[in-house]
């Protein structure tokens, strides 16, 4: 059986859907299980020892190409999120088994409809894609946690990297665009407090992440020999193994974090208070610890209208420092602090 997983969405999200390939490989072991990614997460997938192969997209194909791409004799396409589109077109392709989620209208373009709602952030967004194993006929079993792959080169090219600076290693990672943000100074912040207290700092993020880094802190860059600056020139790839190659990452609720948890780094991720964002639905599937400032959940950010506009901001970079300090010599099942 030929089966096509569809996500081209972002790192962590595909991430969280690796599961459904482990399940796959285990419920059918002949069957070949293919991922359709974004051109700019699949360098996250390489070397996945449950994917036969990975196609990506860049958003702008013509749907008569995604109807060409279905056409690549698929027996089942599994859509992780029902991109209405992708759903159309292997409708049009006529591909054999349509597997979506069944509550939006264009739910009829697919053939196996699993009814399950993800609007009450009740389960791992992980659990959810396992869920639709369901449309297949298959009982999906226990989660099994994503896994990420690295080659030797890659770990050893990280290795040297690294040994630039003292150990323990954290990575920080001030960046990410889906989720309301600690304070840029306050990530400078840490990064001097850890490089302090002996830790050696590894600042990450893309171009775009560096230069609002360096407009809204002043960073230019620091001659010290206890900060590594990768920001904006390193692949996905080299970013991958550095953050395997380290003892601890500290970010937001971004792809990165789902990135360590999947190479088995412990993280410290800090989650604001939105439901959307509710650990119980993307917490790192790992080691570490998710901080979520002690105010209401709230539906969605009003801004300053909000008397908890500085919600994020409520947390203290000594408190971030002491879960660092606490996943790098303990690191443990994750947990979530309301702190």
């Amino acid at each position: 059986m030929n089966i096509l997983l569809v996500r081209p969405d972002g790192i962590g999200d595909e991430i969280l859907c690796l599961p459904v390939a482990t399940a796959l490989r285990r419920l059918l072991p002949d069957a070949k299980v293919s991922f359709l990614s974004s051109v700019y997460a699949a360098p996250v997938l390489a070397q996945h020892p449950d994917l036969a192969a990975i196609l990506t997209l860049n958003g702008r194909e013509r749907f008569a190409d995604l109807v060409a791409l279905f056409r690549r004799g698929f027996d089942a396409a599994i859509f992780l999120k029902p991109f209405r589109r992708l759903m159309a077109a292997a409708f049009v392709a006529r591909v054999p088994v349509r597997v979506a989620t069944g509550y939006r209208w264009y739910s009829l373009l697919a053939n196996r409809r699993v009814y399950e709602h993800r609007s009450d952030f009740s389960r791992h967004e992980a659990t959810y894609n396992l869920g639709l194993l369901r449309g297949l006929g298959l009982e999906p079993g226990e989660l099994i946690r994503p896994q990420l792959f690295l080659t030797d080169d890659e770990r050893q090219e990280a290795a040297a990297k690294l040994k630039a600076i003292p150990s323990p290693c954290i990575v920080v990672h001030p960046g990410g665009f889906s989720s309301r943000q600690w304070k840029l100074q306050h990530y400078l912040d840490l990064t001097q407090r850890l490089v302090k207290e002996g830790y050696g700092v590894v600042l990450s993020g893309s171009q775009t992440e560096r230069d609002r880094f360096r407009e809204e802190t002043g960073w230019r860059g620091s001659a010290h020999g206890s900060i590594l600056d990768v920001m904006g020139t390193v692949t996905l790839r080299q970013l991958m193994a550095i953050i395997g190659a380290s003892q601890s990452l500290v970010s937001g609720s971004t792809g990165p974090a789902h990135i360590a948890a999947g190479l088995g780094v412990p993280t410290v991720s800090l989650f604001d208070p939105r439901r959307n964002q509710l650990p119980t639905r993307w917490q790192p599937l790992g080691q570490g610890m998710v901080l979520r400032p002690d105010v209401p959940t709230c539906e969605k950010c009003i801004y300053e209208a909000c008397p908890y506009w500085d919600c994020l901001d409520r947390i203290s970079v000594e408190q971030v420092c002491a879960r660092i300090r606490q996943v790098v010599t303990k690191p443990e099942a994750m947990a979530v602090a309301h702190v």
